[in-house]
């Protein structure tokens, strides 16, 4: 990976960018299509479900998180599209695609994947699930025992709480709401032979797929659809169909205009619910006469149309996917507490304080737990009587929070607690709401951060006072302070008592909550103004070095890479001969592999058990690397419209632990998807699972303490 060391790396300060070099081929050639892109890592999520080498009912997971991840891409990415094409703002992406030219496209691909995803259950997944005990029929493959059952099932349970919503000049066509399951029943009048229309809305607060008892599901709309005849007496039931909106749900909150950003962003989510639709999912059975009604009365195009083999919303099975069938998962895992956190001789949890005062501990999650790190950092603070002030940042947490339980305890005990929480995260906002407004009645100081921005970094400030003086005790991630996401997520953190990090993160937090605008730190790079600049000016530095003859050389892992300038950084230190390496998980706008422009930039992705969601950045800087962590991704929100935050990592050991990382999730023998300089992406398998092999790693770290 790096060249030949040699001492004196360039000071990075004194450097000037030269002067950007001729293109090389035409504009658009140099950058994927970022909507396209996210499509492609769909299709990876499918190929892992695909994978017989997989336990079957991890394969049956990654069936529900593509069509959730689906379900999401067009709620948000396709609603924007359509957007900006009804508002005239016809302008090119980075790829050279107009807007209607990228909905084209998706369109396309997205159906074609739609279609792999429903195969991909019928054919293959379902029937390896029956031939382990588990089997998801139909109504029709039901004995009669099951459909006694149900039948009580649905008149006990199911039938009270059903609202068949007529179609007829009395009865305007009802609001279909956002991923509902609905049932388009058609009925005839035996008098007057007339046929009507109805709708029936499958309710969600019941299993998705009914258990049977031995293993055995049936989709709730079958149970529902064999006994509509109680739902309409006297009436023929003629035709059953199942069918599927997905709406417009991104919300914009003018924040300029808001007297109260809080009372603005719930009116804003109360409007999301009657978004315009962006996506009909109907069963390829369905009559023509009534997908015509639905198209019409719907105001969508058959272009909108997607016609799949039922049943329909596949999300549900998370549910079969959490059957205790161990021997069809994952073998279990449990974190471990982090060594430097570990008590040896002693069943009491270790003073963290104590052990922070020592030295940094860099927590590598979910293979390091969370509940005895970062979770324990902030309870003990808030029960310690010599911390003064809790400070932190909240993006998502989990539904039971004791992260926010421990800052509601520190405030009633009388500590200085400021809680800023964003609640503009995405599909949180509800939650986000209910927890700024208990922290609040608890008398914590809650902040909604700067005018704008959305404040995304990962935060925490522990202020204690201590026989020596003041000391600042610092947490800084990547990922958020969700105890249940946590267990489920890859992040990294930083827990320090750096005094030059506590300083700047202090300034931080006063930016955050007051008036106060500092631009710069001193160990911190902070968006929206010097992630991006901080960056380009390390990748610069890796190009001075390289033609110094010294050591050079760019790692980078994240989620996603859209933004230009980086790309366009990152192909400037291809040309001038700089190894770059990109591990990324979704999203990748950089080509990879084209002569004479990035020939020397490789691409990567990772997936697996767990969602890799840590962000590095790693320099060889003349053989003395220097490594960032933190919340940014290279995306032009995470850049100019969030508050981000990277860290440098002080401790050369913490810097050793993560080139390690690195050096093995590049690893030719690590399995992983590379990217073509066509947007392809092309799976290598390797005998190396990367996070089966942390967890492997971190196995035998707690055995040899």
């Amino acid at each position: 990976m790096v060249q030949e060391q040699v001492p004196e790396p360039v000071d990075i300060t004194s450097l000037r960018r030269e002067d950007p070099p001729e293109e090389v081929g035409p504009a658009p050639d140099r950058f994927l299509d970022r909507e396209l892109s996210w499509l492609r890592f769909n299709q990876r999520v499918l190929e892992l479900a695909e994978d017989s080498s997989l336990p079957l009912l991890e394969r049956t997971r990654f069936l529900a998180i593509f069509a959730s991840n689906l379900d999401e891409f067009f709620m948000v990415r396709v609603a924007g599209l359509k957007r900006r094409i009804a508002t005239g703002l016809a302008v090119k992406a980075a790829s050279g695609l107009l807007p209607r030219e990228t909905l084209e496209s998706i369109w396309e691909q997205a159906d074609v994947l739609s279609q792999w995803h429903a195969a991909l259950f019928r054919d293959r997944i379902a029937p390896a699930l029956r031939a382990e005990g588990i089997e998801l029929v139909r109504w029709a493959d039901l004995d009669r025992d099951e459909q006694r059952a149900c039948k009580r099932l649905f008149k006990e349970r199911v039938f009270p709480v059903l609202t068949p919503l007529a179609v007829d000049p009395a009865h305007p066509f009802p609001y279909i709401s956002g991923l509902s399951l609905n049932l388009a029943v058609v009925v005839r009048n035996p008098k007057t032979g007339k046929q009507h229309f109805a709708r029936v809305k499958v309710p969600s607060n019941f299993d998705r797929f009914v258990p049977l008892g031995n293993d055995r599901f049936v989709p709730l709309e079958d149970v529902i659809g064999e006994h509509l005849a109680r739902l309409f007496p006297g009436m023929d039931v003629l035709e059953v169909h199942t069918f599927r909106v997905t709406r417009n749900e991104d919300v914009e909150v003018e924040e300029d205009d808001a007297e109260n950003l809080l009372a603005a962003l719930e009116k804003e989510l109360l409007r999301r619910k009657f978004g315009p639709p962006v996506r009909l999912e109907v069963e390829e059975s369905i009559a023509p006469s009534v997908l015509e009604l639905l198209v019409s009365e719907l105001d969508i195009s058959m272009a909108e149309v997607v016609r799949l083999p039922g049943p329909l919303d596949l999300r549900g099975l998370h549910g079969i996917a959490d059957l205790a069938r161990e021997d069809l998962k994952y073998p279990a895992f449990v974190p471990s507490t982090h060594p430097l956190l570990a008590e040896v001789e002693s069943a009491a949890p270790v003073d963290v304080f104590k052990a922070l005062r020592r030295h940094d501990v860099l927590l590598h999650h979910p293979y390091d737990s969370f509940a005895t790190s970062v979770q324990r950092f902030i309870e003990q603070a808030a029960a310690d009587p010599h911390v003064l002030a809790i400070k932190q940042t909240v993006y998502r947490t989990s539904g039971d929070s004791p992260i926010i339980d421990a800052l509601i305890d520190a405030a009633e005990a009388g500590k200085q607690v400021l809680a800023l929480v964003e609640i503009k995260a995405r599909f949180d906002e509800q939650a986000n709401i209910r927890w700024a407004r208990k922290l609040e009645q608890a008398g914590c100081h809650v902040v909604y951060g700067l005018v704008g921005l959305k404040t995304h970094c990962k935060l925490a400030m522990v202020v204690r006072d201590e026989p020596e003086g003041i000391r600042r005790y610092i947490h800084i991630g990547t990922g958020n302070y969700n105890s249940k996401t946590a267990r489920m997520y890859e992040d990294i953190g930083l827990l320090t008592t750096d005094e030059a990090i506590g300083e700047d993160v202090a300034h931080l937090f006063n930016n955050l909550s007051g008036w106060s605008r500092k631009a710069k730190y001193g160990e911190l790079l902070v968006a929206p103004d010097s992630v991006r600049s901080g960056l380009i000016e390390q990748i610069d530095a890796e190009i001075a070095n390289h033609r110094a003859g010294l050591a050079s050389g760019i790692r980078i892992k994240v989620n996603s890479v859209v933004d230009e300038e980086v790309i366009e950084a990152l192909y400037r230190a291809s040309r001038a001969g700089v190894r770059v390496e990109l591990l990324v998980r979704g999203i990748c706008a950089l080509r990879p592999g084209v002569p004479g422009l990035s020939e020397n930039i490789t691409v990567r992705s990772i997936l697996g058990r767990f969602l890799e969601h840590s962000r590095i950045f790693w320099f060889a800087n003349a053989g003395d690397p220097r490594t960032w962590i933190g919340s940014a991704d290279l995306m032009h929100r995470n850049l100019d419209r969030r508050v981000e935050v990277l860290v440098r990592l002080p401790n050369p050991d913490n810097v050793a632990e993560i080139s390690a990382l690195l050096e093995r999730a590049f690893d030719p023998r690590t399995d992983a998807w590379e990217l073509g300089p066509d947007g392809d992406w092309t799976r290598h398998p390797g005998p190396v699972h990367l996070q089966e092999a942390e967890i492997e790693r971190h196995r035998h770290r707690r055995h040899v303490q």
